[in-house]
């Protein structure tokens, strides 16, 4: 119902930015949160950053104050501004859809963008 494309992943050095991108297609209405994940090898996904349809922001503490999520619901896409960026950042990234028709939820999962940071 819900498709999404991630985009923007690529290689930097530590100390520079990136800026993923994601972008969704299909069913969108009700989505209730836009979330980006990340997870890296041998570790469990974590939740990087989320924004609701009202605009409120998360962000796990390891990224506050570094990255940026935004959002774009005239072109139906979502952002990750990543600044700062430090090797432990590099990780795949997932953009996730949360769905809501209650009472029942969905989660729609993007491919997924590698983002390696040297040192």
């Amino acid at each position: 119902q819900v498709q999404l494309v991630e985009s923007g992943g690529g290689l930097v050095q530590a100390g520079g930015s990136l800026r993923l991108s994601c972008a969704a297609s299909g069913s969108i209405s009700n989505i209730n949160a836009m979330v980006w994940y990340r997870q890296a090898p041998g570790k469990q996904r974590d939740m990087v950053a989320s924004i609701s349809i009202g605009g409120s922001t998360n962000y796990a503490d390891s990224v506050k104050g570094r990255f940026t999520i935004s959002r774009d619901n005239v072109k139906n896409m979502v952002y990750l501004q990543m600044n700062s960026l430090k090797p432990e950042d590099t990780a795949v990234y997932y953009c996730n859809a949360h769905k809501v028709v209650v009472p029942v939820s969905y989660d729609y999962w993007g491919q997924g963008t590698q983002v390696t940071v040297s040192s």
